[in-house]
């Protein structure tokens, strides 16, 4: 199994939204350009982790991105499968009638117990554990782009 491109960016330009104060709007265009990543490509991958919930979208001349739930609680199995689908090792862990073996393959239950080892990493590393993998802090928002009063305030 490989992490595809696509996956890679979408950890990537949800770590740049993570970087910021919750509830600021990111443009796509800042996050293509400090993350080096095609902007429309970046587009469709923000697409589909816009349908999975995991950022908002504000439309406008000040639009772009900002993360919908906490970075604490966003997994990075969530990013993954949001731009990729399911994590599947072998098509025969996709379903019983996609094993072309009949009666049943002995690699099964190794690629069913290395799947659920991936998974599981994935699943306990959040992207606030990825921020303090490199140090990072949210940065202040601009003056013009203070949050409400129930999130972190702006630092002027």
């Amino acid at each position: 199994m490989q992490v595809t491109r696509a996956a890679e960016y979408g950890v990537l330009g949800l770590l740049r939204l993570a970087r910021h104060q919750p509830g600021q709007v990111v443009m796509l265009d800042e996050i293509s350009r400090e993350e080096r990543i095609p902007r429309s490509f970046l587009a469709k991958i923000f697409q589909s982790l816009a349908r999975a919930g995991l950022v908002r979208s504000a439309r406008g001349t000040k639009g772009g991105f900002m993360l919908a739930r906490p970075p604490e609680t966003i997994t990075t199995l969530e990013i993954i499968e949001a731009v990729e689908g399911p994590i599947s090792l072998q098509r025969c862990l996709q379903g019983p009638d996609q094993c072309p073996q009949t009666g049943g393959c002995p690699l099964c239950g190794l690629f069913a117990s290395a799947q659920s080892e991936v998974r599981s990493v994935f699943s306990k590393t959040a992207l606030s554990d990825l921020l303090q993998r490199t140090g990072s802090q949210p940065t202040p928002a601009p003056p013009d782009q203070c949050v409400s009063s129930t999130q972190v305030p702006c630092i002027p």
